[in-house]
């Protein structure tokens, strides 16, 4: 058969259910649609596909070629118009003729539409796992899928033509049939087995009529076995979660750090070359003054950079519990070690771990690390199975590890294993130059957290600043600033909003002799005068607590409220 060039008269509803119809059969061209509205649907989908169309009807009738002119307008006169200007051997279909051969397309398209629905139907039930079967509503069983078979070992050959009510009267499908109700995790025997299943059943109401029911059910082994699975599959699950939660990536790149200051600018340059190696680092420096950040920087810069980064907090972690967090247990280990434990070790394999505050470690465990540097293996808590790892380490401290060596509070092999790459931060107070470019880059981000848009500071506010000593450094004056952007409420930070924040002499300075102040702010001095004199450290708090004639957890406690 030849290809049929078609033209459409009638954009209306019935000329676009047409073209709809028409435009995806093969053996069919539309040459053409016409209306007298330009905007009628036909024409617009028309229009849409690249097809003619026209106001005209005289156009449309002197298209070369056209078999088939289809009226879909039902009008008398629209009729005659088109037999006084179509061509003799162009064929005229009016619109009832076109309606009934709407009616027989769509018949044929709702045929094949079942008759591929009943294939993937067909394909879904023989492929379940779970076992199906069908009854009537008088009982006669008229469907098992090959899962039944499997099941219970009845073919389908055997149980179909059964009734129901006679093979297996006490099962669920039998019970749905009767009740008219749907049946959930019956137990019970299938009639001609000895096979026990659990069953949902469900009964088939079509326009309020019984007309069977369908029954679903899996043997108890499999079920059990199932279950099993699922318990094995949650602990896994477990374990992934308590990975993931250790594991970061880093947060923070080159671009991140700021400082011109010589020294500063030294140690960043020296940290991008040590980005590019997988030698050890060890950053120094008081607290607060990046060293963190530090770390994530050369994490980011390094071939690492898409395996984990591990932090550990060597100061946060009791002594007791630092072997696990470090190398994990195995389960039993120790009591409440009830499953085998991850350590951050095992975590950072591929990746990076950074030590932090390596200082306050212990000597038992400075031992196990410094054969990992060298072996780079280890065993679990508990465990005797040697595990190799891949692992390049970040150490920081605040505390000066060559006065430890002497004293014997730190292995000398270690110290020197850990500084491969040394980097020294220097103190806030020694680069104060770089104060304005932290505030700056402060202020956008609390503007951004805070939904505010304060744009600076005054230079009263700014000189302030650069009087003060910074004790606790970048830490401190990132705390000062996000302070004073949560009470500012006008667009500019003023002298005023960081009085109570940072006292205008220089940390240590005494008040001249006879002027009096608040016994609070006077306290607030001596805390930070001990703690500069003393340094940071933990040994260092220790001794300005001792001086100050207070606890060291009291010392702890100022230290929060004036930082």
């Amino acid at each position: 058969m030849g290809l049929v060039k078609i033209g459409i008269v009638g954009g209306g509803k019935g000329g676009s259910s047409l073209y709809k119809t028409l435009k995806d059969i093969e053996q069919v061209e539309i040459s053409m649609v016409c209306d007298i509205l330009p905007n009628a649907p036909a024409l617009i989908l028309a229009r849409q596909d690249g097809v003619a169309t026209s106001l005209s009807l005289e156009e449309l009738c002197a298209v070369p070629g056209l078999s088939l002119i289809i009226e879909a307008t039902g009008k008398e006169e629209v009729r005659q118009r088109i037999n006084l200007h179509k061509d003799r051997h162009t064929a005229l279909l009016e619109a009832v003729g076109a309606n009934l051969m709407m009616h027989i397309i769509e018949e044929k398209e709702q045929l094949s539409e079942m008759k591929r629905l009943k294939g993937e139907l067909d394909a879904i039930l023989n492929s379940v796992q779970e076992a199906i079967e069908f009854a009537t509503s008088d009982g006669t069983i008229r469907f098992v899928n090959p899962s039944f078979s499997r099941v219970t070992g009845v073919s389908s050959k055997e149980r179909i033509g059964q009734n129901i009510f006679e093979a297996s009267p006490n099962g669920a499908l039998a019970r749905a049939l009767r009740t008219h109700e749907p049946i959930f995790a019956h137990r019970s025997r299938v009639g001609g087995s000895d096979v026990e299943v659990v069953s949902n059943a469900s009964p088939i109401v079509v326009d309020g009529r019984l007309e069977g029911a369908v029954v679903v059910f899996q043997p108890l082994t499999d079920i059990y076995k199932l279950m099993e699975q699922l318990q094995a599959s949650n602990q896994v699950i477990d374990e992934l979660k308590t990975r993931i939660n250790q594991i970061t990536t880093s947060m923070y790149t080159f671009d991140d750090i700021l400082g011109s200051h010589p020294e500063f600018e030294k140690a960043l340059d020296l940290a991008a070359k040590a980005a590019k190696s997988d030698s050890t680092v060890l950053i120094s420096g008081e607290s607060g003054t990046g060293k963190e950040l530090f770390a994530h920087a050369i994490h980011a810069a390094s071939q690492r950079r898409d395996k984990p980064f591990v932090k550990v907090n060597c100061a946060a972690i009791p002594e007791t519990l630092l072997e696990s967090e470090f190398f994990g247990h195995e389960k039993g280990a120790f009591t409440g070690a009830l499953k085998t434990k991850l350590g951050k070790m095992e975590l950072a394999n591929g990746g990076t771990i950074f030590l932090d505050e390596i200082g306050d470690m212990n000597l038992h465990l400075q031992a196990k690390l410094l054969r990992v540097l060298q072996d780079m293996e280890f065993e679990r808590v508990g465990g005797t199975q040697t595990i190799k790892v891949d692992v390049r380490i970040i150490a920081a401290t605040n505390r000066m590890l060559k006065e430890m060596v002497k004293k014997g509070d730190f292995r000398e092999d270690l110290y020197y294993r850990l500084n491969v790459v040394e980097l020294r931060l220097p103190p806030l107070r020694k680069h104060k130059d770089d104060i304005p470019a932290y505030v700056h880059s402060l202020v956008l981000k609390f503007n951004r957290k805070f939904g505010k848009k304060v744009s600076g500071l005054t230079a009263q506010a700014e000189q302030l600043l650069l009087n003060y000593d910074w004790p606790g450094n970048v830490r401190e004056l990132q705390n000062v600033i996000e302070r004073a952007m949560v009470t500012v409420e006008e667009d500019i930070i003023t002298r005023k909003h960081l009085l109570n924040l940072v006292e205008p002499p220089a940390a240590g300075e005494s008040a001249p002799l006879g002027e009096l102040m608040p016994l609070e702010e006077m306290e607030k001095r001596m805390v930070r005068l001990a703690v500069q004199r003393y340094g940071d450290s933990v040994e260092g708090k220790k001794k300005a607590a001792q001086t100050l004639n207070i606890s060291l957890a009291t010392l702890y406690n100022k230290l929060k409220i004036i930082t």
